[in-house]
Order: structure tokens, then C-alpha cells, then sequence
């Protein structure tokens, strides 16, 4: 293993060979002579060609299949300057319509002069015979577009930026992007680089921006807003958002007031007043809560009658199965075909899941299109094992347009989906934005059934749909409250029920499927690694990597997930001279063969095969898998996520993570044979009731708390994390009253 903590190392040569490029994120291999030797260059360096000047900042390393290396953190770049390596230049091809012949002409006509003419009199290229107007335009673009980039790299590279991010830059702002930036630094903050505002700060302070200035403060209310839309809230009160606002940037109130109203003013934020209360939002977020509540509002008023014969195929239905519906059950049953939405919830062992196959099947009856969907592929896949029916998830529903370079869907309101009916569970983790776009390429007459357990965390993503729904009381529901003979059984259903109605959870015994063990610390860390590799297994049968997974409430600590990943591969998956690994420089992640892992971000470009079956296109947050293999020359590794393969190149490798432990917010949607959930040093912001019960209900067969029983019971108490800014219940309540008895 290199050791990177050593100063930077400088490198000075030309480019003599590109080896590979990634043009969407600046990642390049490139050979660079240097003195009477060549040297391997790797890094996010942004675009390079042949006969370049190169000072790159890095470090040699010794790769063990190619030997030395320069991994770049940083790189200068330069157009050749002499004949000699403007020969070179042009001659790789890194233009259009130039060839090695046609160098050579250019070379001789015009000299060390070539560039600059071609940036600036490119008619004087029509003087080289085969050289139109039009091919003499196309070069002198193409070059053009190509030195703008690396302005836009040079620009970045002065602040510490990557040469990824200025790639991203210039694709967004074009060829004033310099200029652009130059004037606002604070576009940095927005789409689609989104960085942190200190950093634009410290930018913008280097350019001579005042604190108090206009350009400051205006951003800083749309960052307040958009981050905390990244904590879950599609809106802030207007008193909040300036108190957070003014705070933050160090500024007076009456800046900021000034700030929010120019915004408001512009339509760049746009209010909504409710209850007496002023809320601020971003505009797509407004847009996505009035869409729902519009569609939803009018699904929820649409006369439509039930079927003549519901009665006797609900009877029907039972006599199929052999024991008649539960009251609520059979409440549910009728409101799915007598109203065009409706909302099915309730815990553990309430029986959704026999309702929805109840519904299901009336509605196979009646409907020739039935669509089941959820926000995950792990929720999508034990659905479709509940059911018996094909479930996809929300994203390949709608099918993403990959062609765009940003996130639509080939499905919308010019090119609905053709199903009668759209069953969605998990609804608790939809956000709104997806809400929105699953409702906007809804056919007008379809029925929308959302099911799910409203006692769970909301969506990672903007909203709290499910629970702003219930809270308006506009859409027909059904909750699902008696807890059948059979999960009566378990203690794991029973606790999830205790700790939802604020009780403290009972202990177990050998013979239950629900233990607390107490534990602290280092103490607590050993127990979860001796649980997974050798009690469990041992006394359960469990695979101690498929079936065991350690779900934890916090990412930092000794029982954190980072720590836990950390403890449990070296126990579960050692390291050995016939596992190849990358990673692991400067304590980074090491992904090895064999290593559990989860993608943690959308990657709706990345291709996977099955075998069998037809390619397919995207990897999705919370989808987990194995390494099949690791490939260290170009450093790739192979996953397979059931039964779908996917290869990360280098540049890819940031979208996974180790999974022995996992979040529990990144579990949602999912359940596992056996869970073990540490309670030992939860922070305080993290203990919450809902937090709890979430880690529990992931469990379908063991589920063992380790760690502190008085975190449990502060845990149980709190109720007060839940709070998000949302509107759509009181848009929802608007959407659905009749024009003439509004306000």
C-alpha cells in the first residue's frame, strides 16, 4: 500500500499516449515522456491529448501489474508550443478533418502561428488544399470548445476544484462559464454542482465579494432552502427561514428580509400562506406538492360505482383461501373498487399484504392493465414474492430517458403509462418529486392504491407524502390495526406494536425471535462480529453474509456503520493473496472479492446483463450485492445484485460501499432473515421512535438489539424527530374543496 500522506510530487513532460478518457468526468490515462523515460499518469485531470506540456501534482506509486505510476491530484496543462509538439497535436486527431497529412500542411503554412489562427482567422485553413469553409468552421469550434475547457479546468484547479466539476461547469454554463463565475461565484452552490456554500465562500471572498452583498445573501437563502429540502423539508415558515438564513451567513435581518423578498419578487422562491403562516418554497417543489394534491384531490372526488357483483367475489374469494377477511379487511377490499385512490396502511402483521393480494385479484377481474411498483428494487422484489405478481420499481416504471444528461422520464404526461391501475407500496419512502412524476404519466382514468406504514421513516428524498395525506384526511384510507393470530406469535411483531404505541419493548428468551443484549462500547462492537461469523450461524444456520445484516441507527462511532464495516469484512471476508482489493489508501474503503456491498447513489447510466434475459440500464440507491471480481490493472470490480451484473470502472467505485452495516435509513424497503440493530452510543438527534421501529419491522425472522437498554427507552419516548415542513396537507384539503365553499 502507497503511502499518499506524503507531500505532493511534481511531474513536468508531454503527453506522449492516451490511454483512456471519460469525458463526463474528466477521468484520464495518459503516457507523458518525461526526460528519456515514459510515465503512466491516471487521475480526474480533465481532458488531455497528444503533444500537450503537462505539471502534474500527485504521487508516484508502484502499481503491482503496471508497475510505476503517477496518480495526479492536480494538473497544468499546455498547448504545444513549437513545431515539433504541435506536429504531434494535431496529428492525433484531437481536431476534426486534421489527419497527419494535413498537419504537415498546416504546419508548413502557418508555423508556430497554427493556433492562433485557427481560434481566430480559421477562413485562412481554406488556403490548404481539401479544407472548405465549412470543415475550416468545424475545427476552429472544435478547438474553440476544447481550449474552453481547459480554462474552465485552469479557473477551477486555482480554488482546489476538480477538473470533474469543471467539466460538469462548463457542460451547464457553456463558454461564458468563466466569465459567468467570475461575476456570481455562487452558481456554484446551484445546479448542478451543488457545492458546500463555505467553500463558495472562500471563492467568492478570493474574488472580492462582500459578506453583505446582494449576490451573498441571495444564495444563501436558496442553499438554506435547498438544503434543508435535503433533510426532508419541501418548504421552510418564512420566520424560520430567516432566522436559519441570518444565522447563517453572518448578516442583518433586514439583509436577509430584503434578500427574500427580491427572491420572492423575481419568482425565484415562490410563498404560500396556510393556518396564518407564510411558507417559502423552491419552485419545483411547490409545483411537485400542487400537482399531488391536484391529482389526488380529483381522483378522491370522482363519482365511480362499484362493481354490481363485489360482494359475492369478496365471498368468493374467501371460500378460495379458506378463512374469511377481518372487518377493516374487507372495508379496504370495497374502497379499492368503489374509489379511483385510496391509501391501504398499518404495522406489522395487520394483514396488508392479504389485502393487496385480495385487491389484486378483484382487480385482475375487472381491469386488463395492473401495475405493481415500489420505490426500490429490494421493496420491488419482496413484493413481487408477496404477491406472485411482477413488480418493478418506480424508476423503470416510468423508464428513464438516459439521453438528456439529466434525470427525465420517458413516461409523462405527453406519453402515459397504459396500465388501469398502479399498486404502490413502500409509499412511506417516495418523495415528492417522484410522486409528481409517477401521477403526471398516469393515465386520467387510472386508480392509484398507496400502501404502506405510516409508523415508518419518511422518504430520504423531499416530503412526507404518506403522513400529509392521512394528516389532510382527503383521500378514502384504511388502516389496518388488529395483528393476526399468527404474527401474534411473534415477538417481533408484538414489539413493533409496543414501540409504535410508546412501550418498551419486551426482552426475549431462547425460544422468541426478539433478544436485547447489553453491551457497551468495544464490548458491544466484538458481540455484533461474534453474532454475525459464528453464533448466529451456528445456532440459527444463517449465512452469515445473505441472511445477517447489522443495521445501524448512526454512520459514526464504535457501532457505527463505517466502524462495523470496517470489523465485520475483516472477520467475514480477510484479506489474502487470492482476493484482489482496491482501495484502502490513506484509510480510504477497500472493496475486495467476495465483499458485500451497496450502491449508494442513482446511477441511471450504468448497464448490468442477465443471464438469460435482455440488458438493462440503472443501479439504484440501497441496492445491495456481492463482488464477483476485481480487476486491479483497470481497476473495475464486478457485482452481481440478484440476478443482474454490473461492472464499475475506476471512476464508477464511489457509488459503492461495503454492506455488512448498513444505515437503517438506507435499509428502508427491504427485510432480511435476521437484523442486528446496535443501541449502544446512538447520538441523541438519532433517538427517535420511528427510527427504532423502522430498524425492527426490516426483520423477517430474528431481530436482536445490542447495546444499552436506557437508549431503547429514550428512543420509545421521543416522537419529536418527525417534524417536516410540508404544505401538501393543506393543499391536499384545498385541491378537494369545491370552488364555491373555498376562502
Amino acid at each position: 500500500m502507497e503511502d499518499t500522506a506524503q507531500p505532493l510530487q511534481k511531474l513536468e513532460g508531454v503527453v506522449e499516449h492516451r490511454i483512456y478518457e471519460n469525458a463526463d468526468t474528466g477521468y484520464a490515462v495518459f503516457e507523458v515522456n518525461v526526460g528519456d523515460q515514459d510515465i503512466v499518469v491516471a487521475g480526474n485531470v480533465g481532458s488531455v491529448d497528444n503533444g500537450m506540456q503537462i505539471t502534474a501534482y500527485g504521487h508516484l506509486i508502484n502499481h503491482p501489474h503496471y508497475g510505476q505510476q503517477f496518480r495526479a491530484e492536480s494538473c497544468e496543462m499546455r498547448l504545444p508550443q513549437d513545431t515539433t509538439g504541435l506536429l504531434s497535436y494535431l496529428s492525433s486527431g484531437v481536431l476534426p478533418y486534421i489527419g497527419p497529412a494535413t498537419a504537415k500542411k498546416i504546419i508548413k503554412a502557418f508555423g508556430e502561428d497554427v493556433l492562433t489562427v485557427i481560434s481566430e482567422t480559421p477562413q485562412r485553413l481554406c488556403e490548404i488544399k481539401g479544407i472548405t469553409p465549412e470543415k475550416a468552421a468545424a475545427i476552429s469550434n472544435e478547438f474553440r470548445r476544447m481550449y474552453g475547457v481547459r480554462e474552465v479546468i485552469a479557473w477551477f484547479a486555482q480554488f482546489g476544484l476538480s477538473s470533474q466539476n469543471a467539466v460538469t461547469a462548463y457542460r451547464a454554463f457553456g463558454p461564458h462559464t468563466i466569465e459567468a463565475l467570475n461575476q456570481n461565484p455562487y452558481l456554484l452552490c446551484g445546479e448542478p454542482l451543488q457545492l458546500k456554500f463555505s467553500d463558495v465562500d472562500k471563492i467568492a471572498a478570493a474574488l472580492h465579494v462582500e459578506l453583505g452583498s446582494r449576490l451573498r445573501v441571495t444564495a444563501g437563502i436558496v442553499y438554506v432552502l435547498r438544503h434543508n429540502a435535503g433533510n426532508g423539508h419541501t418548504c421552510l415558515p418564512r420566520a424560520k427561514l430567516l432566522e436559519t438564513t441570518a444565522k447563517f451567513l453572518l448578516v442583518t435581518s433586514l439583509d436577509i428580509e430584503n434578500g427574500l423578498d427580491e427572491l420572492l419578487q423575481s419568482g425565484e422562491l415562490q410563498p404560500r400562506t396556510f393556518d396564518d403562516t407564510e411558507y417559502i418554497f423552491l419552485p419545483d417543489l411547490l409545483s411537485a406538492e400542487e400537482d399531488i394534491a391536484a391529482r389526488l384531490g380529483e381522483l378522491s372526488t370522482f363519482p365511480t360505482e362499484p362493481p354490481k357483483t363485489l360482494e359475492s367475489d369478496i365471498h368468493a374469494l374467501e371460500i378460495v383461501q379458506g378463512f374469511p377477511y377481518a372487518p377493516l379487511q374487507r372495508e379496504a377490499i370495497r374502497m379499492a373498487l368503489s374509489n379511483r385512490v385510496m391509501v391501504l396502511t398499518g404495522g406489522p402483521g395487520t394483514g396488508k399484504t392479504t389485502t393487496v393480494n385480495a385487491i389484486l385479484s378483484l382487480y385482475e377481474g375487472e381491469y386488463d392493465r395492473v401495475a405493481l411498483c415500489a420505490p426500490t428494487g429490494r421493496a420491488a422484489k419482496r413484493l413481487s414474492e408477496l404477491t406472485h405478481h411482477t413488480a418493478s420499481t418506480i424508476h423503470r416504471l416510468l423508464e428513464v430517458d438516459y439521453t438528456t444528461g439529466a434525470v427525465r422520464f420517458i413516461h409523462n404526461e405527453k406519453n402515459l403509462l397504459k396500465y388501469d391501475v398502479i399498486i404502490l407500496d413502500e409509499m412511506s419512502m417516495v418523495d415528492v418529486k417522484l410522486f409528481q412524476s409517477l401521477l403526471a404519466a398516469a393515465r386520467y382514468h387510472c386508480r392509484i392504491i398507496m400502501v404502506g406504514d405510516a409508523d415508518q421513516l419518511p422518504s430520504v428524498g423531499p416530503g412526507n407524502i404518506l403522513g400529509e395525506i392521512l394528516s389532510a384526511g382527503v383521500v378514502p384510507t384504511v388502516r389496518l390495526t388488529e395483528i393476526f393470530r399468527q404474527a401474534q406469535k411473534s415477538l417481533i411483531v408484538q414489539n413493533a406494536h409496543r414501540i409504535v404505541q410508546g412501550e418498551q419493548p419486551q426482552k426475549g428468551t431462547a425460544q422468541d425471535d426478539f433478544f436485547i443484549m447489553e453491551k457497551n462500547g468495544l464490548a458491544c462492537q466484538k458481540l455484533i462480529c461474534d453474532l454475525v461469523s459464528e453464533r448466529l450461524p451456528r445456532a440459527y444456520g444463517f449465512d452469515p453474509i445473505r441472511d445477517i445484516q447489522v443495521l445501524c441507527p448512526a454512520k459514526k462511532g464504535t457501532t457505527g456503520s463505517v466502524e462495523l464495516n470496517r470489523c465485520l469484512q475483516e472477520v467475514l471476508n480477510p484479506p489474502s493473496p487470492r482476493k484482489p482489493q482496491l482501495g484502502g489508501e490513506k484509510g480510504s474503503k477497500i472493496l475486495r472479492l467476495g465483499d458485500k456491498v451497496m450502491q449508494i447513489k442513482n446511477d441511471y447510466d450504468i448497464t448490468f446483463e442477465r443471464s438469460g434475459a435482455e440488458a438493462g440500464v440503472g443501479a439504484y440507491n440501497g441496492d445491495m450485492g456481492i463482488i464477483t471480481e476485481v480487476d486491479v490493472e483497470s481497476r473495475s470490480v464486478t457485482v452481481m445484485m440478484d440476478d443482474r451484473k454490473y461492472v464499475y470502472s475506476a471512476d464508477q467505485l464511489g457509488e459503492l460501499e461495503p454492506a455488512y452495516a448498513v444505515t437503517i435509513h438506507k435499509s428502508q424497503g427491504s427485510e432480511f432473515p435476521a437484523i442486528i440493530v446496535p443501541v449502544a452510543d446512538v447520538p441523541p438527534r438519532l433517538r427517535y421512535r420511528n427510527l427504532l421501529y423502522t430498524g425492527v419491522t426490516r426483520a423477517r425472522k430474528l431481530c436482536i438489539l445490542t447495546g444499552s437498554h436506557w437508549i431503547v427507552e429514550q428512543m420509545v419516548r421521543n416522537v419529536r424527530q418527525n417534524l417536516r415542513y410540508s404544505c401538501l396537507r393543506y393543499l391536499l384539503k384545498e385541491a378537494a374543496t369545491p370552488p364555491a365553499e373555498r376562502r
